[in-house]
């Protein structure tokens, strides 16, 4: 016997708005959540169109939440902010929207803090290892690349 639990309509369409009111959501997130609970194709698109319309899900006040938050609490860099965005197939119109929320002088002055943090925790004394060291920790955090270089060869900027 199929012990799954089954939803009707209103109640599914409860449980995303809950789910959505959470926290911003974006559709292959949502997409996801309904598949979980084996809605039929239709139901889903009938539920994701409830909760555009009555404003629980938009997919660009996700993508600028999400930079926001992935800037500011994980210091991530744009590079890493834009991939993670195109994995949850949000479009580069929301990409570019999300990227805005970023103020460029906060963006630069977070990159040097890093930079000075990372200076400080690494070990090594070598300072071409020790430079490697600090530009894959800032590449792998998504910073560019040539952001990471022109900080790190800056004349006060000593390794």
């Amino acid at each position: 016997m199929d012990s799954r639990k089954t939803y009707t309509l209103t109640e599914a369409t409860t449980k995303l708005m809950s789910f959505c009111a959470y926290r911003e959501r974006c559709h292959q997130e949502v997409e996801k959540k309904l598949m979980e609970m084996h809605m039929i194709p239709e139901a889903r698109q009938d539920i994701i169109f409830k909760l555009i319309k009555s404003g629980f899900l938009n997919e660009e006040r996700f993508a600028q939440s999400f930079a926001r938050g992935k800037f500011r609490i994980k210091k991530w860099g744009k590079l890493r902010i834009v991939n993670e965005l195109k994995l949850r197939n949000i479009s580069k119109y929301n990409i570019t929207s999300a990227l805005n929320e970023i103020n460029e002088e906060e963006y630069l002055l977070t990159l040097e803090t890093l930079i000075d943090k990372r200076k400080n925790s690494v070990t090594e004394k070598n300072p071409f290892k020790r430079k490697k060291k600090i530009v894959d920790y800032l590449l792998y955090r998504g910073w560019e690349q040539h952001l990471i270089y022109e900080k790190l060869n800056d004349p006060g900027n000593s390794l």
